[in-house]
């Protein structure tokens, strides 16, 4: 189809999620012209539904908390980790971090919705239904060709332009960035079931991880939402599933069939959702920013959802290249690699230190171990929370050798 328009724009968001959403708001309350081009049409399913509670202080910084609190969400105040008879809860309100004591389990596509709402009722626009199809930034300016839902073009050229485009990845497949993750290939099935769990000793204020009690490489997901439902999924490896059944409903359930303590949860729920399934999630980039651009959350780079991690990067992702975006605007010199990559990295290299930790079951150990004292679960517990750049957090300035020096104690006690 022809393009049959030129169009220009201070700021282009691709993508109307999370991190889409709190940056268009964040920059167009800084007074600067925000367009979001949205490909998708909204409310539209995502996992990625339990919160972290740093997510709130961006959600704040958007003016968007009111709406949030007054939604209905279920309310969250921690993790809670099973593994046979072992178990495991942390309270974010007993963290180590000075930050948000709870948050929320949503189901994501009205926590979107909600989000796009409220950026577009401060004045953001956003055009759904619309494709970014390429993308030149040789020019002075970044020029975008637009598909619109007809199939006629535009060209739409923009001061700068930030990917929130999520899973979708458009700029660092237009632009050839995409570079592979050193984490190994793993998949998840999920569903989201009426389930009529009997509380307690279930706490619909946490999200359960449960370990499959022969393969510790092997997580669930239980997520309470506040409507009776829940979202349920297992994570294992490509190998994992090679003796389940194709049918993803039955293979979720085979899985859940082995580990006694979850199926016993989920005994009286109502399986009436078609399982979904998404493999080989993990990915990377090979740079956050460029002339005229820069990614946000799962754009650039995604770990594993084991930590419920993705959203709180996206968000902090979001903020920081908002107020990054406005200095360079209004004409001061920024340094996107010093200010924005290496910091925001920072954090994302503490969640993989655990993420890592998690896999190869030393974090699984410290996370079970009866005997830590109240200081050391605190810090942990404000890394779940998502404060992964709390730098005061010894966890967090020095994540792998704290969480060697920790296995080594739970070792030496258990022994």
């Amino acid at each position: 189809m022809p393009i049959t328009d030129m169009q220009s724009r201070t700021v282009v968001v691709i993508g109307a999620g999370p991190a889409g959403a709190i940056a268009a708001a964040l920059l167009n309350r800084k007074g600067h012209d925000v367009l979001i081009i949205e490909r998708q049409a909204f409310p539209r399913f995502s996992i990625g539904e339990s919160l972290l509670s740093h997510c709130l202080d961006f959600v704040e910084e958007a003016g968007m908390l009111d709406a949030v609190q007054a939604a209905g969400f279920q309310f969250k105040n921690g993790a809670a980790f099973a593994c046979g008879d072992q178990y495991s809860a942390f309270d974010f309100g007993e963290g180590f971090s000075q930050g948000k004591p709870s948050t929320f389990q949503v189901q994501r596509a009205d926590f979107d919705q909600l989000l796009a709402d409220q950026a577009a009722l401060q004045g953001v626009e956003i055009r759904y239904l619309q494709e970014i199809v390429s993308a030149d930034f040789n020019a002075a300016q970044p020029v975008l060709q637009v598909r619109r839902e007809d199939g006629s073009q535009y060209a739409l050229q923009a001061g700068f332009v930030l990917d929130a485009s999520g899973y979708g990845r458009v700029l660092p497949r237009l632009l050839d960035l995409e570079a592979p993750s050193d984490f190994p290939l793993r998949r998840a099935v999920f569903t989201h079931v009426e389930d009529h769990i009997q509380s307690p000793p279930f706490d619909r204020n946490k999200i359960l991880v449960s370990v499959h009690p022969e393969h510790r490489d092997v997580w669930f997901w239980t997520i309470p939402f506040s409507n009776g439902r829940c979202s349920q999924g297992v994570v294992a490896s490509a190998e994992r599933f090679k003796d389940k059944p194709e049918d993803l409903d039955a293979c979720l359930r085979a899985f859940i069939d082995e580990t006694p303590s979850l199926r016993n949860t989920l005994k009286d729920a109502v399986w009436d959702t078609p399982a979904r399934t998404i493999g080989g999630y993990a990915a990377n980039v090979k740079t956050l920013h460029g002339p005229g651009f820069a990614l946000l959350g799962n754009a650039a780079e995604f770990l594993d959802p084991v930590f419920s991690s993705g959203v709180t990067i996206a968000m902090r992702s979001a903020s920081m290249a908002a107020n990054l975006l406005d200095q360079q605007l209004r004409g001061e010199q920024v340094d996107w690699e010093n200010d924005f990559a290496i910091p925001l990295k920072r954090g994302v290299d503490t969640f993989r230190a655990y993420v890592e930790g998690w896999y190869d079951g030393s974090f699984q150990d410290v996370i079970f171990f009866k005997d830590s004292q109240p200081e050391i679960r605190a810090m942990i517990s404000s890394i779940l929370a998502g404060y992964a750049w709390d730098l005061r957090n010894p966890f967090v300035s020095e994540p792998k050798r704290r969480l060697r020096m920790l296995t080594e104690i739970c070792a030496g006690e258990a022994s």
